[in-house]
Formats: structure tokens, C-alpha cells, sequence
């Protein structure tokens, strides 16, 4: 296979992974992914930025079939599916360096154990001449390891950000032809992986900002040639930025509860404010993990199992506690038939969002006519803390 150019001297390497559903055993993948790889040749000196899955290492090691000699091997992230496939590597060229950060020289060993001394450590804004292609190192700790870093190319300002400004697409075009379907990707990416640590990516995108960036390299989806798109999306991602928006995870399992989201849902609407609802039964929780990114309310809507919430809504409070969205607010509407603790354990599983819980609305059996009024009252003061923000 012929490498494929971006810049003069520089080249994709990478593997597309059509057929991948499922990342981590957790992210859904609906459109597959990408393993970036790239080959920067110097004068002097190449290097190889990023490796791919081990499940695709024929494909890298074939395009590596083209090089002489390969120098450096720079491990911006330790995780599998960028550096899982440098043992490979290094058999085919053992006389290259690996390039990482002091805490990914330790993940590296402990993940992959590769030998210390095939390891140099690198400090923020230390920089590698190639021979006419300089490479600075730019430390990005928490995006989304603790030992992650960013690699500028100076001559050509490219910069490839591994995770950071990623997309799970396999596409047959390197480069983004449809931003409108890459801003979709992206979005989902950073709402299941990067949002917990949009503070951080915030302060690394503000100092990205002293750098002139004419071209984006992540290491899964497309090559940015226009950087201010990207730019741009993620910006308003890791911002404060709220939308007038109510996302409702629930489930029902003999209709009651399904009725009280289906009020909440048209009082809501009425009064001019937009629903987001997901039935985590059937629900992708990608979509579920997008519309998080700017949500100032989420309401769980469950009916009761024994005495607890049912366990497919138990998870998506677990999940937004673990992405720690914007989230304000949050309630519970749900039935149970002789009590239970649903309303207790949800809100534990949701303590590390610190999001004001509004009263929630419980009712034992089939939904009634003063239930329906609670859920109106509900809706009201929804709206009340939506006008507070400015959304309404």
C-alpha cells in the first residue's frame, strides 16, 4: 500500500475500522473508527507518530514496508489503540525510539511492556529536528489519560492531537469532506470520552491558541484541513454555554411511568422549552451522552423493582455522573407499588454533579389526576430555574 500525503514529507499511515460497534466494550460505534497513524521524514531522521489497534497491525506494518529506516516512534497516548501495535513496530525496527511523556513511559512499560531503555522521555515544548521538520512536544495532561500529549509540527503547522478533536468514522477520505457528519462524530466522542475534562481541554485549547494551526491530526476520523471548524465546535462544547433543553432518560414497564414522561414531555413543550428523551431500554447511550453536552436539567423517570430504580435508568445516572455534564438540575417522576428507594438512589448515583434536585414526583400505581397536577407543577418549576439561567 502506497502512504498517503498530507504535506510534503509527512503522510497517513493509519487503518479504518469499517466493521468496529462497539469501543471498550462500552461506546457504541456506529459509523466504526479510524487508527491514525503518521510519518514525518526529515532529512536526517523519521518518525512515526501513533500506532493503530493490535487488530490491525498488518496494516500499519505494510505501510511501513516503504521506509528505509525508522528513527523515533512518538507514543502520544499510551491506551491500546494508539500504542498497542509499537512492539510491532519495534521488532520490525529495533533500533527506533520511543518517544512519550514521563507518565506514559510508565504506562507503556506497565500496559505494554516495552523495555526503559527503548523509552525517552520528553518535557512540555521539548522539540525533535528531523532535518527541516521540527517537532515540539506539548504536554496535555487529563485529555483524557494523565499522560497524553500533543505534537506540533513547525514548518508545516500541522498539529496532531491524538484523542483530542477526534471522531469515531471510518471513512474511505482522509480528510473531512461533510463537516456537518464529522461535527455529529466529534460531538459524540467528546461527550462519551473528553467532557469530564473540559475545564482542562478548555486551558490546553487557550494555549493551542499561541500556535499557527493550519492543519488538525487526530488519531481516529478525519484529517481537519479547515482547524477553525473543529475549533470552533469544541469551544462551545467546553464552555458554559446552556441550552433551553429537558433530557428525560427513563423506562416503563407497564405504562405508568411512560404516562408521567409523556405529561412532563407536553407541559414542557407547551411552555417552550426542548425535550431530549431517551428509553434507556433501547436507547444508544452515545445520543444519550450528546445531548448531556450543554443540558442544564435531566429528569429520570423509573418505575420501581423491588424497592430500587430500574437498573437500565440506574445506569444512566451513573453515566451522567461519571461524564459530569453542565447539568443545574434534576428530578425524578416515577410509580412504585408499595414504596422503595428509587428516588434515593438515584440521587446518590448522581452526587457527583452536585445538580440541585428539584422535588420529584413518585406515585404509587397507575397515575391519577392529582399526579398529572404534580407533574404540571413540576414543569413549572422547570421553567422558573430555565428563566433564572436566561434560557427562557
Amino acid at each position: 500500500m502506497e502512504l498517503k500525503k498530507i504535506k510534503e514529507g509527512v503522510y497517513w499511515a493509519g487503518a479504518e475500522d469499517w466493521d468496529r460497534r462497539l469501543f471498550d466494550s462500552l461506546i457504541p460505534l456506529p459509523d466504526g473508527t479510524s487508527y491514525n497513524a503518521y510519518i514525518v521524514k526529515g532529512r536526517d531522521k523519521t518518525a512515526l507518530i501513533d500506532t493503530v489497534d493490535p487488530t490491525k497491525a498488518k496494516t500499519l506494518l505494510t505501510f511501513l514496508d516503504s521506509l528505509d529506516k525508522l528513527d523515533y516512534i512518538i507514543a502520544q497516548h499510551a491506551e491500546q489503540d494508539h500504542s498497542g501495535t509499537i512492539p510491532s513496530v519495534l521488532r520490525k525496527f529495533p533500533a527506533a525510539k520511543v518517544v512519550s511523556t514521563p507518565k506514559g513511559k510508565e504506562f507503556l512499560i506497565d500496559l505494554l511492556e516495552i523495555s526503559p531503555d527503548a523509552i525517552t522521555i520528553v518535557a512540555d515544548n521539548d522539540t525533535l529536528d528531523l532535518g527541516g521538520k521540527t517537532l515540539e512536544f506539548l504536554h496535555t495532561p487529563w485529555v483524557h489519560w494523565p499522560e497524553t500529549m500533543s505534537t506540533y509540527l513547525r514548518e508545516d503547522a500541522v498539529l496532531f492531537t491524538c484523542d483530542l478533536f477526534g471522531s469515531h468514522l471510518a471513512s474511505s477520505n482522509i480528510y473531512v469532506e461533510d463537516f456537518a457528519k464529522v461535527r455529529e462524530a466529534a460531538k459524540r466522542y467528546y461527550a462519551e470520552v473528553m467532557m469530564p475534562f473540559r475545564a482542562t481541554i478548555k486551558k490546553h485549547m487557550e494555549r493551542f491558541e499561541k500556535y499557527k494551526v493550519d492543519m488538525i491530526a487526530p488519531s481516529h476520523g478525519p484529517v481537519h484541513r479547515e482547524p477553525m471548524c473543529i475549533l470552533d465546535s469544541h469551544r462551545e462544547w467546553v464552555s458554559d454555554k446552556l441550552s433551553n433543553t429537558v433530557v428525560i432518560p427513563y423506562a416503563t414497564m407497564h405504562g405508568s411511568t411512560e404516562a408521567l414522561v409523556e405529561r412532563l414531555t407536553d407541559s414542557l413543550v407547551e411552555k417552550g422549552v426542548f425535550v431530549e428523551r431517551f428509553n434507556t431500554a433501547v436507547t444508544d447511550a452515545g445520543k444519550l451522552a450528546m445531548s448531556l453536552v450543554d443540558a442544564p436539567t435531566v429528569v429520570f423517570g423509573t418505575p420501581t423493582i423491588l424497592i430500587g430504580a430500574h437498573p437500565f435508568v440506574m445506569q444512566a445516572a451513573f453515566m451522567v455522573n461519571a461524564l459530569r455534564p453542565k447539568v443545574k438540575h434534576t428530578s425524578v417522576i416515577g410509580s412504585f407499588g408499595w414504596g422503595g428507594k428509587a428516588v434515593d438512589q438515584i440521587v446518590t448515583a448522581m452526587a457527583g454533579t452536585k445538580a440541585e434536585l428539584i422535588d420529584p414526583v413518585m406515585v404509587k400505581g397507575r397515575p391519577k389526576a392529582g399526579d398529572f397536577e404534580n407533574i404540571e407543577r413540576l414543569a413549572g418549576e422547570i421553567v422558573k430555574r430555565h428563566k433564572v439561567l436566561g434560557l427562557l
